[in-house]
């Protein structure tokens, strides 16, 4: 084989070199589709697009053209496209609700799964896919690209090393001020099964409790909000109606853990504050140090008896770290992703970490609904 059409742009010195090609198959093909997972499967020369599904059929025939071989098939009924035996990986992009079906028909058809976040519209539709994983043996795993940032896998090795010690205390936030999406199906809660808790706040609670390792929640407290009389009013997409919503436009909770670890989760489409956070951000604080990812990363510490904060320079790259314009964290994942098939190890995210994020994302909304707090087994 001729391993120079397999080298990635320049800069990137930690790409895997990879033997095969792997077939993949697109279910939906609508925003983010194009905007993530398509881009980011294209630079890899190791991936063919063979075939493209979406109820809108010209999405999928634009999507074809786009990033598929020239051979590529479209279809509007994804149960024909998991027939394609040559098929070995399809990514599920469809609204939520339509996550677990189509991800545990794919699992069952002999097909490994790139899910799409959140893992689905309910934690029992998110169970049903860790079953189906554990029975079919298929790989599954769920599109939490923020575990990829550069900033966020310096922390992780920090971590590791336990240079924070015993993490206790965590905050993540996903907070906007006016930016209530308000285009195809963020605004349906049959389809979507909620607003930004499901929809960004999924993406911070995910990365906090992968830099923390601890899956074991014990009780969330939680209270959802819709105040604002006109959130269309500065919206960053315009108006299209988003004040009719029956979605919340900002949350709060506060989640125990088993080992007696807190986390304040925030998150907002709408909420009057000066300085919005953006999703896949945190703060953790441990018994040695603390740190902040937040458009870059902070360490905190104490050194000779004073307070010290370190900026980290993250544009170097480095072992672990990916340079060049084109390694962005949903190429870097896409990356992972397809060499965990290849070689067959474990994708960064594990089906029963994501479905720990759905049970918690629900227990929010369970728990403001009751007015009292929801307790784990």
């Amino acid at each position: 084989m001729d391993t120079s059409e397999n080298k990635m742009p320049s800069g990137r010195k930690d790409f895997f070199i990879m033997e095969r090609i792997v077939k993949v198959g697109i279910i939906g093909c609508g925003g983010i589709a194009n905007g993530k997972h398509m881009p980011a499967l294209k630079q890899l020369p190791n991936v063919q697009m063979v075939a493209f599904c979406d109820i809108i059929e010209e999405r999928a025939i634009k999507a074809a053209k786009e990033f598929g071989t020239p051979d590529a098939k479209v279809y509007t009924d994804y149960k024909e496209l998991l027939k394609d035996e040559t098929i070995e990986v399809v990514h599920v992009l469809t609204p939520n609700r339509e996550h677990a079906d189509i991800s545990i028909d794919a699992m069952y058809a002999d097909k490994h799964v790139m899910c799409e976040k959140p893992m689905a519209k309910s934690a029992a539709d998110a169970q049903r896919m860790y079953d189906a994983a554990v029975a079919t043996g298929k790989k599954l795993t769920i599109g939490y690209q923020h575990r990829k940032k550069p900033e966020a896998q310096y922390a992780k090795k920090y971590i590791e090393e336990g240079n924070l010690g015993e993490i206790y205390y965590a905050n993540c936030y996903a907070l906007r001020r006016r930016g209530t999406p308000n285009w195809g199906v963020f605004l349906n809660e049959e389809e979507q099964g909620g607003g930004p808790i499901i929809d960004i706040a999924t993406h911070s609670l995910d990365l906090t409790l992968y830099l923390m390792n601890n899956y074991e929640p014990e009780c969330v407290l939680g209270k959802t909000h819709k105040k604002i009389e006109h959130p269309e009013a500065g919206n960053i997409w315009g108006d299209n109606g988003v004040s009719t919503t029956p979605l919340e436009e900002a949350a709060v909770a506060f989640i125990r853990m088993k080992n007696g670890a807190t986390i304040m989760l925030e998150t907002s489409w709408a909420l009057n504050i000066a300085n919005p956070i953006g999703e896949g951000n945190c703060r953790l604080a441990g018994t040695k140090a603390g740190l902040e990812i937040n458009g870059g990363l902070k360490i905190n510490k104490v050194e000779l008896g004073r307070q010290v904060v370190t900026d980290v320079d993250l544009s170097a790259g480095g072992v672990a770290f990916y340079s060049g314009a084109s390694a962005t964290p949903p190429v870097v994942e896409a990356q992972d992703w397809i060499d965990s098939v290849i070689n067959d190890h474990d994708p960064i995210v594990l089906p029963h970490e994501a479905l720990v994020v759905s049970k918690i994302l629900e227990a929010i909304y369970e728990s403001s609904k009751t007015g009292k707090p929801v307790y784990f087994e």
